[in-house]
């Protein structure tokens, strides 16, 4: 199958999965890769669901999610145009660890395990690369654990709107604006606290001048003050 002109070769090469590729062995990828319209609200993927594929977002806005036996959510990530989902459980054929919504409308480009394996077996020197890539993903796993466990929240919510700002920041004239829309409910989701304790950390920032809120969206104006609380 000839590889979909349209697709922006710059764009996937953003994440590491795929920046890895050279240049055949990305033709041989979109060979088989399948793209995909999502609606918003669509659910990509449930925890326990089966890892038969992964995706790479070409537009639109996703959620990761984990949710307690209590039915308390948590927000694990944001993804945006350029990020890679569901690569773990592709590769191990494991169950899916988290739940992917769409919050808007998405085109998504599919890889399934079926293409994906038989592609990596013929290429055994991809395959030393691509356990550089996961390695990654395992530290920024343990570093988000970590953070968890010994930051308080101004320290965590710091460190996160930093993250933001480095992954979907747009520079401005005064600051950076995180380019994906994120209510102090979703900041709280992802902390793994109240929207109360949120709300009244967002506002020291606010007072402080480093965050503010321009038609929804929050812009940073003192990222040396973030990494002071942050370290």
């Amino acid at each position: 199958m000839p590889t979909d002109p349209s697709i922006d070769i710059a764009l996937l090469r953003r994440n590491r999965l795929f920046g890895i590729l050279q240049p055949a062995e990305m033709d041989a990828v979109l060979a088989f890769a399948r793209r995909q319209r999502i609606s918003a609200e669509a659910r990509i993927f449930a925890k326990g669901d089966p890892g038969d594929s992964m995706y790479a977002v070409l537009r639109g806005q996703l959620a990761v999610q984990t949710e307690s036996a209590e039915a308390k959510l948590m927000l694990l990530n944001i993804l945006r145009e350029g990020d890679v989902f569901g690569e773990i459980a592709m590769l191990d054929g494991g169950e899916r660890t988290a739940t992917v919504v769409a919050t808007e409308t998405c085109e998504l480009l599919r890889v399934d395990r079926s293409d994906f394996l038989p592609f990596l077996e013929a290429r055994p020197d991809l395959c030393i690369r691509l356990m550089g890539v996961l390695c990654e993903r395992v530290r920024w796993t343990s570093s988000i654990i970590e953070d968890t466990v010994f930051l308080n929240v101004t320290r965590r919510l710091a460190k996160r709107i930093l993250m933001l700002a480095q992954s979907y920041g747009r520079k401005t004239e005064d600051g950076v604006r995180i380019a994906t829309f994120l209510s102090q409910e979703d900041v709280a989701n992802m902390l793994g606290v109240s929207r109360e304790i949120v709300n009244k950390t967002i506002r020291s920032f606010q007072s402080s001048g480093a965050i503010s809120y321009r038609n929804g969206y929050m812009v940073v104006h003192d990222q040396e003050f973030l990494e002071r609380i942050a370290s």
